[in-house]
């Protein structure tokens, strides 16, 4: 059934709308995954600087740290989209595409999304002012080291952009599934 004349079936505009969010995190994915170069260019500059001459630099060190971080926060999605996260193969694989479809669905609706909301409330919005993310905005926190780098304030907000950029991978996922279902 096509609904309006020249209008797309339902189906094909659920997987036009994962195909954008799915490219929206793909091109998130590629361009921070060059994060993972510059970090161990940064490593092997702390080591070559302290064995080789007997220096050191917080500021270096901290911002492998945060490279560290906004690697796993930001890359959390994309890695969701290739299927990169771990699970139950082994029982997963056995299963028809209709089951697959229903199990994607069900976690995607029942855990993943509700866990996305509550990570982002309570990271952002619990306590208004006083939430973890606001917080640190307010008074633009910065690193306990005196020689540290003052973004501490930037570091937090890779949380709520890390559960962002999950719901919107997990969303297509389920798109996709319900698609999966509908022309099974």
């Amino acid at each position: 059934m096509t609904g309006v004349a020249g209008a797309a079936p339902p189906d094909s505009r659920l997987l036009r709308i994962a195909g954008v969010l799915d490219a929206f995190n793909s091109r998130i994915g590629r361009a921070v995954a060059w994060l993972s170069l510059l970090m161990v260019l940064a490593q092997f500059l702390v080591v070559v600087m302290r064995y080789a001459f007997g220096l050191g630099s917080i500021q270096l060190q901290e911002s492998i740290i945060y490279m560290h971080a906004a690697l796993f926060l930001l890359l959390a999605g994309y890695t969701l989209g290739e299927n990169g996260h771990v699970r139950v193969d082994v029982f997963h694989e056995r299963f028809s595409a209709r089951a697959r479809a229903c199990i994607e669905i069900g976690g995607g609706l029942l855990f993943l999304l509700p866990l996305c909301l509550y990570v982002f409330w309570s990271s952002l919005l619990a306590g208004g002012a006083k939430s973890y993310v606001v917080q640190s905005w307010l008074i633009l926190e910065t690193s306990r080291e005196e020689l540290g780098l003052p973004l501490i304030f930037l570091l937090k907000s890779l949380i709520p952009a890390f559960v962002i950029l999950l719901a919107i991978q997990g969303i297509a996922n389920v798109l996709r599934s319900v698609h999966g279902l509908r022309t099974a």
